[in-house]
């Protein structure tokens, strides 16, 4: 299973030269050399990967006093 990196992680992770390493291209699943446009698919790939807007809340917890006189099953 590769990681898909945040878009700012990728660009964190350019050596000092301007590149990137062959290892790094590897665990996001990018082949070597990497071909035209990668970083944009790659970017597409988490995009799409990810959940629409913020985390859903945790469920309540039912009230103390609950108490459920019939079971429905639908």
């Amino acid at each position: 299973m590769t990681y898909l990196p945040l878009p700012e992680e990728v660009e964190a992770a350019r050596t000092p030269a301007g590149g990137w390493k062959r290892n790094q291209l590897a665990a996001w699943g990018v082949p070597w050399p990497p071909p035209n446009g990668w970083k944009d698919e790659l970017a597409e790939r988490w995009r799409v990967g990810r959940p629409d807007g913020p985390p859903a809340p945790p469920p309540t917890p039912a009230p103390t006093d609950f108490a459920q006189d019939a079971l429905d099953f639908g």
